[in-house]
């Protein structure tokens, strides 16, 4: 048996969600008709405590819509984490589709500091540096390790730049891991950004999708980009159905995951060679370093699937298609690769 612990992003639609996708009414979302893609839109909008939404194909085409909305051609700067998405998954997209600078901190597991980011921001005027424009928050962290942004971070990271007048933007990837993790809202953590978005590909188990939110205004050249990227749909309502059907049934079970990832790196932490420490593990990624990253990654190739995130760390991510009992045999198989 195969267990894959690469990503969240293996997760699969569930019987019930298929059902529900079927059973979609759908019409033409370009043209407004789509009532199951326009009603997942205004929940989406709601929960974040935003104006409007749009539907989208990925979470990255959320972020580099977004990036197009805050940035213009003159040499503006997004300001980032080192760990976060557009740095490290986008494929160069900040570059290439918005010609963004990119500065980034170096935070304690993805979470920089309101102090990080004043500090990074350029003097107003310069003509010989690029304009800081736009700041990300990657809630919770990928490459950090699963780490929850705490929300007096966010509104301090938020002060800063309201004060400096740079625009705001928010990664939700997995902030319903957040919300779960913390007991907070999401519109507590979403609403003081200029924009915002919520991924249904990875713990929510929907097969695709994401919705990025903002004013109305910002929704509606959202649109002209989502159009211009390729990302407008037809009878998206198939699609929304599995997005809706995540909010209403698989949201409060993201507990699961995170008790299998403390799990995970419980068990870890009592093997040779292993460097983890547990309490730092949040939601459903745990991050733990060996001699020798890509070997191990390597050796258990059809028996776990793992990331190498470098020379030495290992990305684990627990979802719904891992359960108790499989996390427990891939600590077992661990151990044996490591011997």
């Amino acid at each position: 048996m195969r267990i894959d612990l690469s990503s969240d992003t293996q997760t699969r639609p569930s019987p019930e969600m298929r059902q529900a996708m079927a059973a979609a009414e759908v019409g033409d979302e370009q043209r407004g008709l789509d009532p199951t893609t326009s009603e997942l839109e205004r929940r989406v909008a709601k929960l974040l405590g935003h104006e409007a939404a749009v539907l989208l194909p990925s979470g990255t085409m959320c972020n580099e819509i977004a990036l197009r909305l805050h940035l213009g051609p003159a040499g503006d700067e997004l300001i980032c984490d080192a760990t976060a998405h557009p740095v490290n998954f986008e494929a160069g997209g900040p570059a290439a589709l918005a010609g963004a600078m990119v500065r980034t901190l170096n935070g304690e597991g993805g979470v920089f500091t309101a102090e990080q980011l004043r500090d990074a921001i350029r003097p107003a005027g310069d003509r010989y540096a690029p304009r800081s424009r736009l700041v990300s928050v990657e809630q919770t962290t990928n490459l950090g390790g699963g780490r929850v942004w705490p929300l007096q971070a966010i509104e301090d990271v938020l002060a800063v730049a309201r004060e400096k007048g740079l625009r705001t933007h928010l990664d939700g990837a997995r902030l319903m891991n957040a919300v779960v993790a913390s007991g907070i809202e999401p519109s507590r953590f979403a609403c003081g950004f200029d924009t915002a978005w919520l991924d249904f590909s990875k713990g929510l188990g929907a097969p695709m999708g994401a919705v990025l939110a903002g004013s109305a205004e910002l929704i509606e050249q959202a649109w002209r980009w989502k159009q211009m990227m390729g990302g407008a749909m037809r009878q998206s309502g198939i699609l929304a159905a599995g997005c809706l059907y995540a909010l209403e049934h698989n949201v409060e079970r993201l507990a699961v995951d995170h008790e299998n990832a403390r799990l995970l790196a419980d068990g870890l932490s009592e093997l040779g060679g292993v460097e983890i420490d547990p309490a730092a593990v949040q939601t459903n990624i745990a991050v733990f370093a060996v001699e020798d990253a890509p070997a191990l990654v390597d050796s258990l190739a059809g028996e776990v699937d793992l990331m190498a995130l470098d020379g030495r760390r290992v990305r684990a991510v627990t979802h719904l298609d891992v359960s108790r009992e499989q996390v427990e045999e891939a600590v077992a198989r661990i151990a044996r690769a490591l011997g």
